[in-house]
């Protein structure tokens, strides 16, 4: 049996990813900050049971990386993002290649529209995350890691669950649309290739729901699933839009560029990077069509409650 580590579990998205890694036959560690955090979709008998081991390990510590995957004996990893590091989580990469890991599933983002050296500072998500792909590349060479570009979370509407709940959301830029990627799609891709590696010597894989939705009209479909009429209140101040996105954005520049990511409703289907490919590749890993949003909403009606 093979052992792979997938960092963050408590993720929705690195849980499905190691459900799935599992599913796949492999021995999974599931590398974690607080080994004592419950695992979403993963009971403990489960987790005794089918295959799983936690093991403690901080992104933001590359010592911590290495003795996980050391103590592991994992040869291939998924992992995703460390904003709060300094080089880009290049001190990391090298600690878990140094430590045995021979290939990587990164959960990147379809702001990267082309290729990562090309995208600027200012494009802030995208930038990021262009950024560690580089450190991919240098650290383990462009053909032992895939980099997962999935579109909107469907996740991120989770935000206005208070407002949905009192009948009234304040919103910003209401005609952004999101393709609504779930996380059991992204999740379940991460772990077949986890496992199996790539289709098509795909090395860059976009990932995305199967329709756009404005993000208020999805506000909207939701009150309407879970039995709540919501009316639609259009924040039109840029300060008052900053001081909600504070609210979730990880730091202030973070919200500020959401603010004016949100502001611009010019991003339909075309500027999407490689759209109808990246519909399509949720059915080629998994075998399934990527889930519409509102299947997923009314599969997820409990989280929506305050």
């Amino acid at each position: 049996m093979s052992s792979v580590i997938v960092f963050g579990p408590t993720g929705s998205v690195a849980s499905v990813a190691a459900l799935t890694a599992r599913e796949h036959g492999a021995k999974v560690f599931l590398a974690m900050r607080d080994t004592q955090k419950q695992i979403p979709g993963l009971s403990t008998k489960e987790e005794q049971e089918g295959g799983f081991e936690r093991i403690q390990a901080d992104l933001t510590n590359p010592d911590s990386v290495a003795a996980a995957v050391k103590a592991s004996g994992a040869k291939r990893a998924f992992t995703y993002v460390s904003f709060g590091s300094a080089d880009h989580m290049r001190a990391t990469l090298t600690a878990m290649k140094s430590a045995g890991v021979e290939f990587v599933v990164f959960l990147s983002s379809y702001t990267i529209a082309g290729e990562p050296k090309d995208v600027t500072p200012a494009d802030l998500i995208a930038y990021i995350h262009a950024q560690a792909e580089l450190s991919l590349d240098e650290v383990f060479g462009p053909h032992n890691y895939v980099a997962l570009r999935p579109g909107g979370f469907v996740t991120n509407l989770l935000r206005f669950k208070d407002g949905i709940e009192a009948g009234e959301v304040k919103i910003w830029a209401p005609g952004f649309q999101f393709d609504c990627i779930t996380p059991d799609d992204m999740g379940r891709v991460a772990g077949t290739i986890l496992v199996q590696g790539p289709r098509n010597d795909q090395r860059k894989v976009y990932l995305y729901g199967p329709q756009l939705i404005a993000q208020g009209d999805a506000v909207v479909a939701i009150g309407k699933i879970i039995g709540k009429d919501v009316k639609i209140t259009i924040i039109d101040e840029e300060e008052e839009a900053l001081d909600q996105y504070l609210e979730h954005a990880p730091s202030k520049p973070f919200a500020e560029y959401m603010v004016q990511k949100f502001a611009s409703t010019s991003n339909e289907l075309t500027n999407r990077a490689c759209y109808k490919t990246g519909v399509e590749n949720v059915k080629l890993y998994t075998g399934k069509p990527s889930m519409k949003f509102e299947d997923w909403v009314e599969a997820n009606k409990g989280i929506f409650s305050v």
